[in-house]
């Protein structure tokens, strides 16, 4: 029968919206307002998965976030893993299944959209229980900016569950007014179904807000900005730990009475209460009032509470005090208990087995304390609740209500309305306490704190459960501090307590008092482990938001991205930019496009996208000595209208980027980077002139996305630049390489530069991005007549290789010095101080057989020797390990040479020129003769033409 355990009324679903959905395959019903967990129990089903360590039975526990045995997966609308089944809001078409200990990822793509949002208020309130709502309702009638937040799907928080009254009215009614107030507020920003997560600096929120399969974006996060905050965060139930408190049935008694009053479900017909605290009498009364058999109330307390006790005698309800639970039985669900007397001396037994299909427990409760120990905010062990309470915290943040441990209706709404009165008046607002209203005069509840409970049949303690979401015992425990350990962190990690979803909700403070406990020492000097975000379970997808795919890493394109298409070029991954790799004519290869490629820039002329090197324009008076500390060759120097090549190290000596610094005015350069370096390069100097050299006038903006440039290379490049750039004066005397001038080239203002990365006679033209196609196209035309050839990164990389030029992030590998590359003349010694200057002088910098940048040839003219190989001494290698001189950094094939050839890094490379060395290729070791790293042109004649 559907829905055995629904009761013909009440509760706050939907009756007239039946739900269809499926469980382990079972077709079943609920209703529009449930939650999988409470059409799961109306259904009678308890166990709703097996524990992830032991494979043991585990039902529903919890009615909200802190629920630690009920994990789903999700199959249908989406496939979604360790969905807590308390959580999950009930749709129709809902297909789960119950967990196997752990769940599995969606093979197909995620169809939803995830986004992010931003908000700033003077008042945040975080809970919509009775202290929340009454924070936030002093805030807004102030008119000052507050944003309120729940995780639940409508506000109310505790009194959605209890049947309590306001005013002599059902709760509910006030809840329903207040919220219509805050909504009539212009300034105040409601968010049910979100969950703030993470507290951090300056009072920085993050939370997620679940909108649910209908909406057009499933989930949003949210990133919040607070004045003032209110942590309205509520409390969580704490199980007691007992011998068999794991079987499906065992439930915490706060969370009975919400599914009885909010959902209308009896969660069994008959129950055992187990409690160290006067709230689980509420909980029995209201379940014998609304059909279900209490069999009794165990309480390991001497004296019940008076009150409590005088309606149970009402209602014939049994309580046995003085008295523990010392065992259960049952396999998918409980069927009886075993009780045992409390007794102070060893002889203990069971004394009494009480048939049920429900067992209520609660050990008290914990002030949900997590945002407030996220924000560096103190905590303090309350004797009285035997719970963390919160201490001192800066920053204007303030908890109220039962996260202070005020466990009442009537002192949740005072702290709560006092809370947003100091936190609106701390903002700069006039604010006033509006009326309450009045709550019943029930008895503040009082309890013992009980965290070792003996049982006969298990000493030990293997089968009382500490935390239930990882199956941690109190035997577990007894073996971490019989290893030695007394921390709880260390514990913590020996045992795994608190590192599942539920981040050791229910299972936290037990811990810390079972450990105090079993150490023989008070629980504050124990001390707690730390609350880190998030405090429930973030998906991945929400964290990431729309930056998934090409927004996760955008994909960068040039101005003449759309022409390379047309022309077939494949293209090469260099950062985030497309760069064309080659431009293969119908049927060639690739290694046939490239050396075509090479010889008519050699030859010829070739023209180049050269857009994505990354341009930074560094200005103000103090432009120049800042340049002179980042670059290890002298900047300021630089004569307007010339450019100069400059290496930047990191402090430790290492060559960090390398590119060229243009003097554009006397207090501007323009400095270029490599295109996978640009954005490291701006932080890096962005980090100097910050931290540490703040008294530099000095500002930088990256224009990398301003300019279009192209590179035109080879001997016949002046003849073709002369014929869209009549303007220009380009002879060798009147434009000496490394300087550049403004002029027009195909009729639109242009940057034209002498600098060269192929040895070659070479312009590279800078025109506004707009115009870079229209210009390319022009060079392209212009071109034909000398057989222009458009070439990619390849054949870019084989022309300075066979040079000797060195790529950054290629042929270094954060380990390589200026001097390491040859490069000692890029190394001022006139200058005082610059970044690595200190650093080169070091022992380690100075040996003469570190690894440095040499050529190789191989004795066989057609291998190419791949990237990366090893280099070894001998032609014989000896037994395992093998010392490596280094490594192949380039290697190409070169049309020029007519073979194959490499840059690598070698032990004492330049004292090995000569010499033969050995690598390792297709099962065999190649003989490769060692050379200087300029294989071509090695005079430089070639440069200007």
């Amino acid at each position: 029968m559907s829905n055995e355990f629904r009761l013909a009324e009440g509760g706050r679903i939907d009756r007239g919206c039946p739900v269809r959905f499926r469980f382990d395959g079972r077709e079943l019903q609920g209703y529009e307002g449930d939650t999988l967990a409470s059409a799961l129990l109306a259904n009678g089903v308890h166990q709703v998965s097996t524990s992830i360590k032991l494979g043991r039975p585990r039902g529903i526990m919890a009615a909200g976030p802190e629920e630690p045995n009920a994990l789903v997966q999700v199959e249908r609308p989406f496939p979604e893993p360790m969905l807590t089944a308390t959580t999950v809001e009930l749709r129709d078409g809902l297909e789960a299944t119950g967990l196997p200990g752990q769940g599995r990822l969606a093979t197909e793509p995620d169809p939803a959209r995830y986004d992010a949002m931003h908000a700033h208020c003077e008042v945040l309130v975080v809970g919509g229980g009775p202290a929340g709502l009454a924070a936030a309702l002093t805030a807004a009638r102030s008119g000052a900016r507050v944003v309120l937040a729940d995780a639940d799907t409508e506000f109310g928080g505790s009194l959605l569950g209890t049947g309590e009254q306001l005013d002599r009215a059902p709760a509910t009614d006030w809840v329903s007014r207040a919220v219509a107030e805050l909504r009539s507020c212009q300034d105040v920003r409601l968010l049910t179904r979100t969950s703030v997560f993470g507290h951090y600096e300056d009072n920085y929120f993050v939370a997620v807000e679940h909108r649910g399969e209908q909406a057009h974006t499933r989930q949003r996060i949210w990133r919040i900005r607070a004045r003032q905050v209110v942590l309205a965060t509520g409390a969580h139930e704490r199980p007691p730990v007992f011998a068999g408190n794991d079987r499906p049935g065992t439930m915490l008694a706060g969370s009975a009475r919400t599914y009885l009053h909010r959902y209308g479900v009896l969660p069994g017909r008959r129950a055992v209460v187990f409690t160290t605290h006067d709230s689980a009498y509420a909980a029995a009364i209201d379940l014998h009032d609304a059909g279900a058999d209490v069999a009794a109330i165990v309480d390991v307390r001497e004296v019940a509470p008076a009150y409590w006790a005088s309606l149970c005698v009402e209602r014939g309800i049994t309580i046995r005090a003085g008295a523990t639970v010392a065992g259960t039985s049952g396999t998918d669900r409980i069927t009886s208990v075993h009780l045992a007397n409390l007794r102070t001396d060893a002889m203990m037994s069971v004394r009494q087995v009480v048939g049920c299909d429900l067992l209520l427990v609660s050990g008290g409760w914990n002030p949900a304390v997590h945002l407030h120990s996220q924000g560096r905010g103190a905590l303090r062990y309350a004797e009285d609740i035997g719970a963390l309470v919160p201490g001192d915290i800066d920053g204007g943040v303030r908890s109220a209500g039962a996260a202070t441990g005020a466990f009442t209706t009537a002192e949740c709404l005072r702290s709560g309305a006092e809370a947003g009165l100091a936190a609106t008046r701390a903002a700069g607002y006039d604010a006033e306490l509006g009326p309450l209203p009045t709550a019943q005069n029930l008895p503040a509840p009082q309890g013992r704190t009980a965290w070792l409970l003996p049982s006969p049949a298990d000493s030990a303690g293997t089968s009382q459960f500490v935390d239930l979401a990882r199956d941690v015992t109190v035997a577990d425990i007894r073996k971490a501090i019989g290893a030695g350990m007394e921390s709880v962190e260390h514990i913590k990690r020996y045992t795994t307590i608190g590192t599942a979803h539920d981040q050791g909700k229910t299972s936290g403070t037990n811990s810390t008092g079972i450990i105090a406990e079993l150490l023989g020492r008070d629980f504050a000097s124990v001390g707690n482990t730390t609350f880190r975000a998030p405090y429930a379970p973030v998906a991945f997808a929400a964290l990431a938001g729309r930056d998934r795919g090409d927004l996760y890493d955008p994909v960068r394109v040039t101005a003449m991205h759309d022409w390379h298409v047309e022309h077939s070029a494949p293209f090469e991954n260099v950062g985030q930019w497309k760069r064309p790799w080659y431009y293969p004519l119908p049927g060639e290869k690739m290694d046939t496009a490239v050396l075509r490629e090479c010889h008519a820039v050699r030859s010829g002329v070739g023209m180049q996208d050269v857009s994505t090197l990354g341009k930074i324009d560094v200005q103000g008076p103090d432009a120049a000595e800042f340049l002179d500390l980042v670059y290890t060759n002298k900047m300021s120097t630089l004569k307007l209208g010339r450019i100069r090549y400059g290496l930047m190290c990191t402090a430790d000596g290492m060559v960090f980027d390398d590119g060229t610094v243009m003097r554009t005015g006397e207090q501007r350069y323009l400095i270029s980077t490599t295109s996978g370096g640009a954005a490291g390069v701006l932080d890096w100097l962005e980090d100097w002139l910050q931290t540490e050299w703040t008294h530099l006038r000095v500002h930088l903006t990256s224009v990398t996305e301003h300019w279009a440039t192209i590179a035109l290379a080879g001997p016949r490049s002046r003849e073709v630049l002369r014929r869209v750039a009549a303007d220009l004066d380009l002879d060798n005397e009147n434009f000496p390489f490394m300087s550049w001038q403004d002029g027009i080239v195909a009729g639109r203002r242009a940057r034209v530069c002498r600098i060269s990365f192929s040895g070659e006679l070479a312009f590279e033209i800078n025109v506004p991005r707009w115009y870079g196609r229209e210009v390319w196209e022009a060079l392209y035309d212009v071109g034909e007549p000398f057989d222009i050839t458009p070439y990619g990164t390849e054949t870019m990389h084989v022309l300075r290789a066979e040079k000797g030029f060195p790529i950054v992030g290629q042929d270094t590998d954060g380990t390589v010095t200026p001097h390491d590359l040859g490069m000692s003349w890029a190394v001022s010694k006139k200058k005082p101080d610059f970044l690595g200057k200190r650093s080169f002088s070091r022992a380690d910098t100075v040996r003469a057989d570190r690894k440095q940048l040499v050529g190789l040839l191989p004795h066989d003219d057609i291998l190419v020797v791949p990237e990366g190989a090893q280099l070894v001494e001998t032609q014989v290698l000896p037994a395992p390990p093998v010392p490596m001189l280094g490594h192949v950094t380039s290697s190409y094939r070169s049309a020029v040479l007519g073979k194959g050839f490499s840059l690598a890094l070698l032990k004492g490379g330049r004292d090995r020129i000569g010499d033969t060395v050995y690598s390792p290729i297709g099962g065999r070791l190649v003989a490769l003769e060692v050379t200087e790293p300029v294989f071509y042109d090695k005079e430089g004649a070639r440069r200007d033409g």
